[in-house]
C-alpha cells in the first residue's frame, strides 16, 4: 500500500483503477535494416492500422461533438494516404537502410517544418497535423497504445499535468477522478473536475506509472492511496456510500427556490465548458447558465471554427435551456489556453499578455465571426453576451461599435435577432475601480474571481508553489467585490459572480449581504450553494 498527499480541488471519494496519462512523444532510435522491402511492408501495415484507428475515432467523435468537429480525423486519415508523405518514408527506408520508425519520424519532422514555414495560415496549421499523424503511426509500429484513449472502464486519471485542450477532449463518462503532480486549485483541470463534480487532487508527488493498480482518491483529506489493504478499501467503500447518501439528500432541494429565510432571492446559475455539460446543468436544477466558456470551440478545433459551427453550438445550448438565461463569454484564448493555429507569440508574462478581448479587438475578423454566430443564436432562446478581461471604458465603446455593426449587418441580411443583454467581466482591479463608469455602458457585470484574485494579490493562480500565499478570502478582494456591487446597483444594473469563489459556501452569506444578484457555479455545486442560501437567517 502506497499513500501520497496532495491538495484537494474537488471533494468526494473515488475508487477504481489508475490510468497514467502521458503526452510525451515516443522515443525513436535509428536502426540499420537489411531487408528494406520488409520494413516498407511494416510501415504499410502500421499505416493501415492507424487509418482504422482514425476511422473509429471519427465515428465516436460524430456522436460526441458533431460531424464538423469530428472531420479532423478524416483529414488525418487522408493525410496518411498522401503520395508525397508515403514516398518520403519509403525513400528514407530504402536509401538509408533504416527502420520504419525513424523514416516516419524524419518525414513527420520535415513535412511539419515545411508547413510551418508557409505564409498561408491554413497550411501553417497543418504543421501540427503532420506531427500528430506521424506520432500515431510510430505508436502503432512500436506497439504502444494511445495514452489519450481511456479504455472501456471508468478510471482514475493520473498525469503530470493536463492542458485545457487535453481535458476538453476527454470522455467524461470514463473519468472517476483526476490526480496531477503539477497544477493548482485554480487550474483548468481543477475547474473541469468541479464542473464534473468528481474528486480531484493536484500537487501529488507520486513516484511512477501505476496504470492498472487499484486506487482510492480522498477528495476530503487530499489523499491518494494505491493498492489499499482490504480493510482500508472497505472503510472507504463505507465513506463513499455515505457520500452518495449525502448527495441524495441534497437532491431533495431540487425544485426549491434560492431564497434566504428573510425572503431575499438569488439567481443561481451554472458554469459550463461545452454543450456536453448541459446534462449536469439540468440534472442539478440550475436556474440558467451564468458562464458558457466559448473557447471550447477553439480548443477542440484544428482551425478557426466557422460561423455555422459556432451558431450550431450556441443554438443547441439556448434551445436546450428552454428560455432560461444563457450567458456566453466571448473568446478567452491566451495565457494558459493556447491554440496552435492562432500562432500567438511566446510571452514572458502570458497572464498579463495578449489574450481574451485584446485578441478580439486587434483581430476583428475572428471577433465578428463569433458575434454573428451569437446574435443569430439569440433568436432561439434567452442569450446574453459578456466580454472578458476589460480594463477601460474605451474598450467597451469599441466593443459596442463592433457589436452594433454586426447586428445591423445581420438585420440587413434578414436574420432575426433576440433581445440580448451585453455585459462585461470584472476580472481586473482596473475594471473594479472603474466600475462606476463602466456600469453606464453595459447591462450587467459578472465578477470573474479567479483572475480578479490573482491580479489583486499579484499571485499566478497556475503556480502551485504560491498556494500558501493565495488567499481567496483576502479583505482587498472582498472590498473590490463590494465596490463593484454598489456601483452596479447605483447605475441600475445587476452583478453576479461566475468565478470559483461563487461556490465557496463559507462566503455565500457574505455575498448575499453585499447584495450580489447572481451566483454562477460548477453544476455539482448548485445544490450545496442553494442549501447555504436557504440556511441564511
Amino acid at each position: 500500500m502506497r499513500e501520497f498527499a496532495g491538495k484537494s480541488v474537488c471533494k468526494g471519494i473515488a475508487i477504481g483503477k489508475i490510468k497514467y496519462f502521458t503526452t510525451k512523444e515516443n522515443t525513436v532510435v535509428k536502426r540499420k535494416v537489411q531487408d528494406t522491402d520488409a520494413e516498407i511492408e511494416r510501415y504499410e501495415a502500421a499505416k493501415q492500422k492507424a487509418i482504422e484507428e482514425l476511422e473509429n475515432l471519427y465515428e465516436k467523435a460524430v456522436v460526441k461533438v458533431g460531424e464538423d468537429n469530428a472531420a479532423i480525423f478524416n483529414v488525418h486519415a487522408m493525410m496518411l494516404e498522401d503520395d508525397d508523405f508515403n514516398d518520403s518514408v519509403a525513400n528514407i527506408i530504402t536509401t538509408q537502410q533504416t527502420n520504419a520508425e525513424y523514416a516516419v519520424a524524419s518525414t513527420g519532422d520535415n513535412f511539419s517544418e515545411i508547413f510551418a514555414n508557409m505564409d498561408d495560415d491554413y497550411f501553417k496549421a497543418r504543421s501540427a497535423d503532420v506531427k500528430d499523424i506521424a506520432e500515431r503511426v510510430i505508436r502503432v509500429l512500436q506497439g504502444v497504445t494511445d495514452s489519450r484513449e481511456l479504455g472501456d472502464e471508468p478510471v482514475i486519471l493520473v498525469a503530470e499535468d493536463l492542458s485545457p485542450s487535453e481535458t476538453v477532449q476527454m470522455d467524461k463518462d470514463k473519468l472517476l477522478s483526476f490526480v496531477t503532480r503539477l497544477g493548482s486549485a485554480n487550474s483548468h483541470t481543477a475547474i473541469l473536475a468541479r464542473t464534473m463534480a468528481i474528486p480531484a487532487l493536484v500537487g501529488v508527488e507520486f513516484d511512477g506509472d501505476y496504470t492498472g493498480h487499484m486506487c482510492i482518491v480522498d477528495g476530503y483529506e487530499g489523499r491518494m492511496i494505491i493498492d489499499p489493504k482490504e480493510e482500508v478499501l472497505e472503510k472507504y467503500r463505507v465513506k463513499k456510500e455515505a457520500d452518495d447518501t449525502n448527495k441524495a439528500l441534497l437532491a431533495e432541494l431540487k425544485g426549491k427556490e434560492n431564497i434566504t429565510a428573510s425572503g431575499k432571492k438569488i439567481n443561481l446559475y451554472a458554469n459550463i465548458g461545452n454543450p456536453g455539460d448541459l446534462g449536469a446543468v439540468l440534472n442539478n436544477d440550475a436556474g440558467g447558465i451564468g458562464l458558457f466558456r466559448s473557447e471550447f470551440l477553439y480548443l477542440e478545433s484544428k482551425d478557426y471554427p466557422t460561423e455555422e459551427e459556432q451558431f450550431a453550438a450556441y443554438k443547441k445550448v439556448v434551445e436546450a435551456m428552454g428560455g432560461k438565461k444563457v450567458i456566453i463569454r466571448t473568446l478567452d484564448i491566451g495565457a494558459d489556453k493556447q491554440v496552435d493555429y492562432f500562432h500567438l507569440d511566446k510571452e514572458e508574462n502570458p497572464a498579463l499578455g495578449y489574450r481574451a478581448i485584446r485578441i478580439c479587438l486587434t483581430r476583428p475578423e475572428i471577433f465578428k465571426t463569433q458575434l454573428r454566430a451569437l446574435f443569430r443564436a439569440s433568436a432561439y432562446g434567452n442569450l446574453s453576451i459578456m466580454y472578458p478581461m476589460i480594463i477601460s471604458v474605451d474598450e467597451v465603446l469599441k466593443i459596442k461599435e463592433i457589436s452594433k455593426a454586426v447586428r445591423e449587418e445581420l438585420k440587413a441580411e434578414g436574420f432575426p435577432i433576440g433581445e440580448v443583454e451585453e455585459g462585461i467581466m470584472i476580472e481586473t482591479p482596473a475594471a473594479a475601480i472603474m466600475s462606476d463608469e463602466l456600469a453606464k455602458h453595459v447591462d450587467f457585470f459578472s465578477i470573474g474571481t479567479n483572475d480578479l484574485t490573482q491580479y489583486t494579490l499579484a499571485i499566478d493562480r497556475q503556480n502551485a508553489k504560491l498556494e500558501p500565499f493565495y488567499d481567496a478570502h483576502h479583505p482587498a478582494l472582498l472590498k473590490l467585490i463590494e465596490m463593484v456591487v454598489e456601483n452596479s446597483h447605483k447605475a441600475g444594473i445587476w452583478t453576479g459572480i461566475c468565478g470559483e469563489l461563487g461556490a465557496d459556501t463559507e462566503l455565500t452569506e457574505t455575498f448575499v449581504k453585499m447584495g450580489i444578484d447572481e451566483l454562477s457555479v460548477a453544476p455539482g455545486a448548485i445544490l450545496p450553494v442553494r442549501k447555504a442560501i436557504r440556511d441564511i437567517r
